[in-house]
């Protein structure tokens, strides 16, 4: 028997859900993602009276819009920020607020930093490595 109340959370009409080895297959999340969106508050599907996950097709979207999002590279917490705002599949990116956009610019930004200060640490290496094996001559071993 499932509990109505948790499984659909207030989405009446939404058809009879899956469990987590097809939800996995159907999301194309891994069944260890899906339990860790769960963990991390940003699904929430139905149990079965014998405790087994239901995912209905709402939950799927959802699964389909964090994966989504954090392929563009958001970090989980932006993620969690924004997904209250995108209630469905068809709801645009476009839809979230100024104030959101412009953390994820600022995340950017980070994102930029970190990738230049690597980008000088590999050259600061390159140049080891070539000061080095210079030094050492074409007999090197």
């Amino acid at each position: 028997m499932l509990d109505p109340v948790r499984k659909r959370r207030g989405r009446p009409g939404v058809g009879p859900g899956m469990r987590i080895g097809q939800a996995s297959r159907v999301s194309g999340a891994s069944v260890r993602a899906l339990r860790h969106y769960e963990d991390e508050g940003l699904i929430t599907p139905g149990r079965h009276g014998n405790g087994y996950r239901d995912y209905c097709d709402f939950t799927i979207a959802r699964v389909r819009r964090v994966r989504s999002l954090l392929d563009v590279g958001l970090p989980l917490r932006l993620v969690r920020e924004v997904l209250p705002h995108l209630e469905d599949e068809a709801t645009p990116i476009s839809s979230v607020c100024d104030e959101f956009l412009d953390e994820v610019q600022r995340y950017r930004d980070n994102v930029a930093a970190r990738i230049a200060d690597l980008a000088a640490q590999q050259d600061s290496l390159d140049t080891y490595l070539r000061d080095a094996r210079g030094r050492q001559g074409p007999d090197r071993g």
